[in-house]
């Protein structure tokens, strides 16, 4: 006998037996006409899945996805937009064994090629509006499969002749008898979902979510939140963020309660859906807020909002609605940080570390920082439970992302106070937060560099009030350089970048402000960027 045990046998123990196909069926048998998922288009005329018609739904979908080939392991390309299609995909691929690639439907065609391409993906499932592009950047896909509308918007005449012409296949042909999928043991460490996130390399890197990752998340992300299996949570935010899976579904799951999906974010229509369905949850970004606090509020049965930081003054503007602090990012999986309900935390705060994970604020010669000390904040937990599994295929930034003793590096600066609560200071200096979507400000620098005419150019965030900021270029022109370059330099970032990366404005320069060892001062370009806002 031994006592000597391998990670891999340790880290599959903690969640014997636990999967997302587990998840589901504990759902599906003991609450079987509970709403699990409720459909809110554009149009108001709802749909409704319980859990068991939602799992008998999804293991159909997975018999047809098998009948087409796709096996355990396999990578399936999502890209839509929020929908029930994408939904029941995504867990029809966990049914399987197979893993959904949930990706950004605002890319560009060569961003669908990486994302298809690197994560090797056998087969696609998509809508009509991305049908065109996504064939055309992903040639190698064995079958892509189309929705028959864009979440609950007719196709277009000219996107349905595209999807006629490309031959593909409609999603409801992809379903098939789930009676006839065969069960398979539960593989709590067995990737279950990519996503991409830019961070703040060149390329978006591929994180991996185990099906241990769901596990956790479904048990942490109700107490995080206080949500309970009477409670609706609402989405908006895109299913191929982290908020809309983990935050939003997966923490639902872990109670059994229901998530109101809706296409995208809806000023006009907010407390509608929030009356109609008895929204008791949803995720406070900026531009809820400023609607939410805004104008009459009629009566409703919100409860809690998971926004980044306590504001005793948003939850007084909000009505008495709680305000829980909830940092975290794709690779910690679910909420970091949290703060208990019933104490009373500071101003501002982003919470104290939620239990399963260890925190440290580290200085710049690697040393830990003394409280007040501005430094990055280091995550430590179990790889593939508490943290993500790894980058997919991506080795060096694998290397790069974690110490020799398993310390992930955010790369977001903090400060701990005196009395160990955590305060956000700010995102690594290259790197945008742009509307919520991370940009990687060298991949904007790269494509701009393409264009004729640019002798060097920095991109910084400028203050937005809707997007919070948005990417704007700083350019030093080269000799000879064409009028119209700053046009040229846009037109280019919008051919090869998603909207939201793209430049909204060019700033030419004769030169950028330096710092120490002649490097860009980028802090001094944002704020000359802020200034033109201003005036």
């Amino acid at each position: 006998m031994t006592d000597t045990f391998t990670i891999d046998q340790v880290n599959a123990f903690q969640m014997t037996g636990q999967d997302v196909p587990w998840l589901l069926n504990h759902w599906a048998t003991n609450k079987p006409e509970h709403p699990f998922l409720i459909w809110e288009p554009r149009d108001g005329i709802d749909q409704t899945w319980s859990y068991s018609r939602f799992l008998t739904e999804a293991k159909n979908l997975a018999a047809g996805l098998a009948e087409r080939g796709v096996t355990k392991g396999d990578k399936v390309l999502l890209h839509a937009d929020n929908s029930p299609e994408q939904v029941l995909s995504w867990f029809a691929c966990a049914l399987l064994g197979a893993v959904g690639v949930t990706t950004n439907t605002k890319s560009a065609g060569p961003e669908i090629e990486y994302f298809a391409a690197h994560t090797q993906c056998v087969a696609g499932i998509t809508q009509p509006q991305f049908a065109a592009v996504v064939a055309a950047n992903a040639p190698q896909l064995k079958f892509l499969a189309v929705s028959p509308d864009n979440s609950g918007e007719p196709a277009t005449e000219a996107e349905l002749a595209a999807v006629a012409d490309l031959q593909l296949v409609p999603f409801a042909d992809l379903f098939g008898d789930g009676a006839s999928l065969p069960a398979r043991p539960a593989e709590p460490m067995l990737p279950v979902g990519i996503m991409f996130t830019s961070g703040t390399t060149s390329r978006p890197k591929a994180v991996v979510h185990t099906h241990a990752n769901v596990i956790w998340s479904s048990r942490m992300g109700p107490d995080n939140i206080k949500i309970t299996a009477d409670d609706r949570y609402m989405i908006y935010l895109p299913y191929f963020h982290v908020n809309a899976q983990s935050w939003s579904t997966w923490t639902t799951l872990g109670v059994g309660a229901t998530i109101v999906l809706t296409p995208k974010w809806s000023a006009s229509r907010f407390w509608e859906i929030v009356t109609k369905h008895g929204i008791t949850h949803f995720s406070m970004m900026p531009f809820v807020m400023k609607v939410a606090m805004s104008g009459e509020r009629p009566p409703n049965k919100l409860k809690v909002g998971a926004f980044g930081l306590i504001s005793p003054q948003i939850e007084q503007m909000m009505g008495g609605v709680r305000v829980t602090s909830s940092w975290g990012m794709t690779e910690t999986v679910i909420h970091a940080t949290r703060n208990q309900f019933d104490q009373f935390y500071p101003q501002g705060t982003m919470g104290r570390p939620t239990p399963g994970y260890e925190f440290l604020v580290v200085n710049e010669d690697g040393g830990i920082c003394a409280p007040g000390e501005n430094g990055e904040l280091y995550v430590r937990g179990t790889r593939g439970i508490q943290l993500f599994l790894e980058y997919f295929d991506n080795e060096e930034a694998n290397q790069k992302a974690f110490t020799a003793d398993g310390w992930f590096k955010t790369g977001d600066r903090v400060i701990i106070s005196e009395e160990g609560f955590f305060f956000f200071k700010d995102r690594d200096k290259d790197a945008l937060k742009v509307g919520g979507e991370n940009v990687s400000a060298k991949e904007v620098e790269d494509v701009c560099r393409m264009v004729p005419g640019v002798a060097d150019v920095a991109i910084v965030g400028q203050d937005h009030e809707f997007l919070s900021m948005v990417a704007v270029a700083f350019v030093i022109a080269a000799p000879n350089a064409p009028d119209d370059l700053g046009d040229k330099i846009i037109a280019l970032c919008k051919e090869r970048l998603a909207d939201f990366k793209c430049p909204k404005a060019v700033y030419l320069v004769d030169d950028f402000p330096r710092a120490t060892l002649d490097k860009v001062a980028k802090n001094k370009l944002r704020e000359m960027a802020d200034s033109y806002v201003k005036s």
